[in-house]
């Protein structure tokens, strides 16, 4: 069933766990991640980037989502990660999507804000929610981001700006970074808590394959209740074809479809970890959908 982005949030943050928001390829990466989500019965949070959606088409990836989610006995919503494009966005939400990121992180704060408040009133007129974020997250993902960071702010400017736009969720920075890390980050949790003091938005952990399990579960306590995965099921994704590839060349035996197979249950079980790590699983009955 098809679900709305903000309230699996806030469910999250009323039950005290968080929805995995994992990132897809195309469908066979979809149905994996939904299967997995139907496997623990848990809500799940679909995301496709500008750079797949581009691939893709908005209205193929729409009439693929629907075909997926929609008979799935668990909430699934769908939603455009990191978008600075706002044609992209404007697309997107016609076609009626759960929710958009407007990824104004590389806009001063007053461009930033302006253009939030017109693509929240955009998409909150279609039904569609928005999360915010305009202090950038270190790190590139499907060509999209810095590995700088450039723009950062207090928690009381983002909490003020949210409240001026009427962002549903929020993106802060918090020591993650897209991508695969390097050496161990700086984790600020300590901002989750702080924002939650002054707003009730949903907060976001971008960021999060290569985090400890001990780590994610400092987030959540801290009240992240959407937690972005990406990486972790690219390298599932073709590792998995890489594998295969290999014992074909070897067998000199080529055959597609057992490859999907293989594909689509490395990326299963990469994501069906998380599930139980954010704490989700067993709570597709008390998710909402629309």
């Amino acid at each position: 069933m098809i679900a709305s982005t903000l309230e699996l949030a806030r469910k999250g943050q009323e039950g005290g766990y968080a929805v995995p928001a994992v990132n897809i390829l195309d469908d066979l990466s979809l149905r994996a991640v939904i299967d997995a989500a139907v496997a623990k019965s848990s809500p799940v949070i679909i995301q496709v980037s500008v750079k797949t959606v581009r691939s893709i088409g908005v209205d193929l990836m729409t009439k693929t989502f629907a075909a997926a989610a929609s008979p799935a006995p668990v909430p699934v919503a769908l939603h455009l990660d990191h978008c600075p494009d706002r044609k992209v966005i404007e697309d997107v939400v016609a076609a009626g999507w759960s929710s958009v990121l407007f990824d104004a992180s590389d806009r001063d704060l007053a461009q930033a804000e302006q253009e939030t408040r017109e693509v929240v009133t955009l998409a909150h007129a279609a039904g569609v929610d928005v999360e915010s974020e305009i202090e950038n997250i270190v790190g590139v993902e499907d060509d999209v981001g810095s590995d700088v960071a450039v723009h950062s702010y207090s928690v009381e400017q983002l909490a003020e700006v949210a409240e001026r736009t009427g962002a549903d969720l929020l993106a802060p920075q918090l020591g993650t970074a897209h991508g695969q890390y390097t050496k161990a980050p700086v984790l600020l949790p300590d901002r989750v808590r702080e924002l939650g003091r002054l707003t009730d938005r949903p907060i976001v952990l971008h960021g999060g394959t290569g985090l400890s399990d001990a780590e994610f579960r400092t987030f959540i306590d801290a009240g992240v209740s959407k937690i972005n995965i990406s990486t972790g099921l690219k390298r599932a994704y073709m590792q998995s074809a890489l594998e295969h590839l290999r014992r074909a060349e070897e067998r000199d035996k080529w055959d597609p479809p057992s490859m999907f197979r293989d594909m689509s249950a490395a990326v299963t079980t990469e994501i069906a970890r998380y599930f139980d790590v954010f704490g989700s699983t067993g709570h597709a009955d008390g998710a909402e959908a629309t």
